[in-house]
């Protein structure tokens, strides 16, 4: 006699569930001090880190941004800043005009309306010119531990995908996808996990397989195995 359908739809998630939480304990166990790559002393500097690193590597930001926090030490400098110089400082992160002109705006949003200080919710952060999901994100969680949600940069759609964790291409719908798998307690060190994970082993091109901890969790590999050909019988 067949299970009712109510039956197998517990088990399958119930099965789902106890994976997802040894994915999390195995990451826990394989980057147990991951944090965000920006290198900052405050929540100032990691914002403007933040809006600099859109299309631009985390690397290149952090070459930058010792000079940007030297001449430009609080919102309230920055808010004074001549769009020229700023260019000049940031234009190897791409995109600087762009830039330039949304960090300038967002300090002196800053200044005007939250008194200098970077603001702690995320309907407020989201005022900010230059500032989206992912970047409220980040501030939230690394500046102030706040999970206000998860952060989806490239490194986590890719690995989150391969998991099998969610199906969707938009990061609107991949950090919901997560936010209803994982725990809050966890999100913010989650993101940061997931995106170590994803710049040394669960690369882009040419993942790291053979040194994963997640391999038998993963449905992309077994994916992969299934499609491999298999020599012929003798």
């Amino acid at each position: 006699m067949m299970a009712p359908m109510s039956r197998i739809g517990d088990l399958t998630r119930e099965k789902e569930r106890r994976r997802i939480a040894e994915i999390l304990l195995r990451l826990q166990a394989e980057y147990p001090d991951a944090t965000c790559a920006l290198r900052h002393r405050n929540a100032y500097e990691l914002l403007v880190a933040t809006i600099l690193s859109a299309q631009c590597t985390d690397e290149r930001v952090n070459k930058v941004t010792p000079e940007v926090f030297k001449r430009y030490p609080s919102s309230r400098t920055l808010a004074q800043a001549k769009p020229s110089e700023l260019e000049g400082l940031i234009r190897s992160t791409g995109f600087f005009r762009n830039k330039a002109r949304n960090l300038i705006a967002a300090a002196q949003k800053l200044v005007r309306q939250f008194k200098g200080r970077i603001p702690r919710r995320m309907d407020d952060l989201l005022e900010l010119p230059g500032v989206a999901r992912k970047t409220a994100n980040v501030v939230l969680g690394t500046a102030f531990r706040i999970p206000s949600g998860i952060v989806v940069d490239t490194h986590v759609s890719r690995v989150a995908q391969r998991l099998g964790l969610t199906a969707q291409t938009q990061p609107e719908k991949i950090e919901r996808d997560l936010m209803e798998k994982i725990p809050q307690d966890q999100w913010i060190d989650f993101s940061h996990r997931l995106i170590h994970h994803g710049r040394r082993i669960c690369r882009a091109r040419r993942p790291q397989h053979d040194q994963c901890v997640l391999l038998d969790l993963c449905p992309y590999y077994q994916e992969l195995q299934a499609d491999k050909p298999h020599a012929p019988t003798l």
